[in-house]
């Protein structure tokens, strides 16, 4: 048999096939379409308030019967002091200046104006919401909401970007560990914002699999079924893919963003801090390129709260420029087909390879 059954039987699923979360890409109707191709589609819920990732968590219901995760960041709030107040207003005002400058109009939020989410409200929220798989991202979650969770049955999945971060997440009990290679697209998940670990995923992949005892989920430049076979080889026990689905029919993107996905070359993927201030790879452009290395960078979730009104403005104005467009490293045709049959296709190669 080619697939791997110790993720599957666990989660519920046909195959060990997970679709990305991808904050701001991702839709429920593109969960619902993984599912239908038997495999497990991820909801993405970020930092969102309670009420809005109960409201999404119920749109999907609406939508599948099938298993999903519901993916939640679990990062650290800065503390708030006079300092970053202070760099704020110099970001704000910069940001301000370079969008008039670019014909994008746009009125950007003052610090008083910024709700900032940690994830302890939402687990009460999934909880109550009787969310079984639970996908998180940006760190570890605290003992006490792992063993709130564990105790309702919860599957917990973490996401490493090291070997010491894959030893955390097993230490504290997590179920399966996601294994994410710096090929892959949009946020890092490492522990440490301010640190970019740049190992490949093949060589974490295999590292990781010699250390610990729980089940691997890998991410990072899946896009054909030679590259599920290759990680596969290395002990993937299940398969992430999220770049191979950016430009499907259920993609939040809009269509100037998948036809500038479709032209992409591979000088021009990046990480960059610049939209969210956390470290994340996409397309290059004038803003990555005026913000990247500059002082105009404040601590997630700041500077992505911040930026949030200029991407959406540059959104509505189809303007490539100032939209934060992620991508992994392996560059493909970007199908527009349904996520189902993108899955589809991929399972089946797999399966014929």
């Amino acid at each position: 048999m080619f697939w791997p059954d110790t993720i599957s039987k666990k989660l519920g699923i046909r195959y060990p096939l997970i679709q990305a979360p991808m904050f701001g890409v991702s839709t429920p109707q593109m969960v619902a379409a993984a599912a239908k191709a038997d495999c497990l589609g991820s909801l993405a819920l970020a930092d969102l308030s309670a009420d809005e990732c109960i409201k999404l968590i119920r749109e999907t219901k609406k939508l599948t019967n099938q298993p999903f995760a519901i993916n939640i960041f679990a990062h650290e709030i800065p503390v708030v002091t006079s300092a970053l107040k202070e760099k704020f207003v110099k970001v704000r005002t910069f940001l301000e200046q370079l969008a008039r400058e670019n014909n994008i109009e746009v009125s950007l939020p003052y610090f008083e104006d910024i709700k900032v989410n940690g994830y302890h409200e939402l687990i009460d929220a999934i909880i109550r919401e009787n969310g079984k798989i639970v996908s998180f991202t940006f760190g570890n979650l605290d003992g006490k909401s792992i063993q709130k969770l564990k105790e309702n049955g919860v599957t917990l999945i973490g996401t490493c970007t090291s070997v010491k971060e894959a030893l955390i997440l097993e230490e504290s009990g997590i179920d399966m560990i996601c294994v994410q290679g710096t090929e892959a697209g949009g946020h890092r998940g490492t522990f440490d914002p301010n640190h970019v670990l740049q190992i490949g995923g093949l060589s974490l992949l295999s590292q990781v699999y010699e250390q610990v005892a729980v089940p691997l989920i890998y991410a990072g430049g899946i896009y054909n079924a030679k590259t599920l076979q290759a990680v596969k080889d290395l002990g993937a026990q299940g398969f992430q893919v999220g770049n191979l689905l950016l430009a499907s029919e259920e993609s939040a993107l809009e269509p100037f963003e998948k036809e500038r996905l479709k032209n992409v070359n591979e000088d021009e993927i990046v990480l960059t801090k610049s939209f969210s201030g956390r470290y994340a790879r996409g397309v290059k452009n004038k803003f990555i390129e005026k913000v990247e290395n500059s002082e105009y960078i404040l601590p997630y979730p700041y500077q992505n709260k911040l930026t949030n009104g200029l991407r959406k403005a540059a959104k509505s104005q189809q303007n490539v420029d100032f939209v934060g467009l992620w991508a992994g490293q392996s560059i493909h045709h970007y199908s527009e087909l349904s996520t189902e049959e993108i899955l589809r296709n991929l399972i089946n190669q797999a399966e014929e390879n």
